[in-house]
């Protein structure tokens, strides 16, 4: 545990450190894309912050390969190889696309060929355990079908919900979180070696996102653009990829088919798994694409009707929007991380129900405005105490001023009567005011108030 600690903080203070000068770098080389009809922010922002979140990725590799326990991942297994080649293909697209925005279609082709080249290295899905059914072997293309399809739908799945300040990165690090717990216990508390390489894929995703949030969150100083929103989606593809359809259930004890699947719950749990920590985006994602095709638009059509949208439409701030994101995939997440420690516990299951009525509560507070009871309104801000009716004096128009000043009807106001605002209405501003409408419209002899000034040619005109 300690040298999974050690990677994770050394990937985030290189993460940390390095996003400064890649915002001057940004600035300097034009990454800063007019604002869109689409965008929430109101100032250009640049880009390019996947440059310093693929260094703190590589900074975690190399520290992990020097280390004694995590240096047997990459002598007994090839995929941290796999998963440094993929990377650095997909950030170099995203870094293309963030300075000049390149085809969706040309990105997605890209996407399907890091995913190629992972799966050339080893980093592939060999088989699926499927409850009530057992270990489902797959073929070459089966594998190679279903694995790029899930870093494709991973990818764009992070990609579309990168929407808000601090929404994607926060996300991506609540998930990499549960999922390395998940695959932490099944590596020391099963001894399956195969679920080390995601152990240590989700440790270094936690320090890139960690990292990288300081500067992110709102108001955000720099954006990963499609440079960093890509490459963690790809590297949580991979973890999800590497603990799926490396670890076989069916040699890990003696007995009949059944007691093995008993005992090991948690190993298809990464049939759910992947799909927990990446649900809220994976929802977003489809919504948008039915969306999208409903009205006749490509799916790839930017709009303004992801899920973050619609929370500051239904009048949640930008943090408040933010923090139900959040609130939402830990939920998910780590309600799938319970179950797979204990499925029979009523518990947990009432615990998720509880929790997602809350949620509920959270996501629909805009529609209405709470009111304090009478005893309670001393101690809760304005805007919960329930109005009174309270006969206000509205002010008149500016041109009705001489008018109702100057009309003898008004009754005078004693000196010690309660009125609003205390002394400053009472019965002398009356005077104040007969005395400006007096000014304002002057008959007869009483006009001239003043001494004339001396009589010139300009002024007796």
């Amino acid at each position: 545990m300690r040298e999974y600690l050690l990677t994770l903080c050394i990937t985030a203070a290189v993460t940390y450190l390095l996003t400064g000068p890649v915002r001057k770098f940004a600035i300097v080389a034009g990454a800063m894309p007019e604002i869109r009809s689409r965008d929430v922010h109101r100032e250009p922002t640049p880009r390019l912050g996947g440059i310093a979140m693929f260094f703190g990725l590589c900074a975690g590799l190399l520290v992990a390969d020097k280390l004694t326990n995590l240096n047997e991942v990459f002598e007994k297994s090839n995929e941290p190889r796999a998963l440094l080649s993929g990377a650095a293909l997909i950030w170099l697209i995203g870094v293309l696309d963030d300075k000049f925005e390149i085809d969706a279609l040309l990105k997605l082709g890209g996407q399907m060929i890091a995913a190629g080249v992972m799966v050339m290295q080893g980093l592939t899905i060999l088989w699926l355990p499927v409850p009530t059914v057992g270990t489902v072997a797959l073929t070459q293309w089966q594998g190679t079908l279903l694995t790029v399809a899930l870093v494709v739908i991973t990818i764009n799945a992070v990609n579309f919900v990168d929407g808000l300040d601090g929404l994607a990165a926060g996300m991506v690090t609540i998930a990499s979180a549960a999922f390395f717990m998940y695959t932490y216990r099944i590596w020391y508390s099963y001894g399956i070696e195969a679920a080390a390489p995601a152990t240590l894929f989700a440790t270094i995703l936690m320090g890139m996102c960690l990292g990288f949030l300081p500067h992110n969150m709102h108001p955000a100083r720099i954006f990963m653009g499609d440079s960093g929103s890509m490459l963690i989606g790809l590297v949580l593809a991979a973890g999800a990829i590497s603990v799926t359809g490396q670890v076989d259930p069916d040699n890990l004890f003696g007995g009949s088919e059944r007691s093995t699947v008993h005992q090991m719950v948690p190993v298809y749990i990464p049939l759910l798994m992947p799909l927990t920590i990446i649900a809220v985006p994976a929802a977003d994602l489809v919504l948008a694409i039915v969306r999208r095709t409903w009205r006749g638009q490509s799916p790839f059509a930017a709009d303004r009707g992801h899920l973050h949208h619609r929370l500051l439409e239904i009048g949640h701030s930008h943090s408040r929007a933010v923090l139900i994101m959040y609130f939402w995939s830990a939920l998910i997440a780590f309600g799938a991380l319970a179950y797979s420690v204990n499925s029979a516990s009523m518990w947990i299951v009432l615990g998720i129900v509880f929790l997602s009525a809350i949620g509920l509560v959270l996501l629909l507070l805009p529609r209405f405005t709470p009111r304090a009871p009478r005893w309670a309104e001393s101690f809760v801000p304005p805007r919960y105490r329930r109005r009174r009716a309270v006969a206000r004096e509205v002010p008149p128009p500016v041109g009705e001023v001489a008018q109702e000043s100057a009309d003898a009807s008004r009754t005078p106001v004693a000196a010690g009567a309660a009125r609003f605002n205390g002394a400053t209405a009472v019965g002398g501003r009356t005077r104040f005011l007969e005395r400006r409408g007096a000014d304002a419209a002057p008959s007869g002899p009483a006009a001239p108030a003043v001494p004339p000034a001396p009589s010139s040619p300009s002024s007796s005109r």
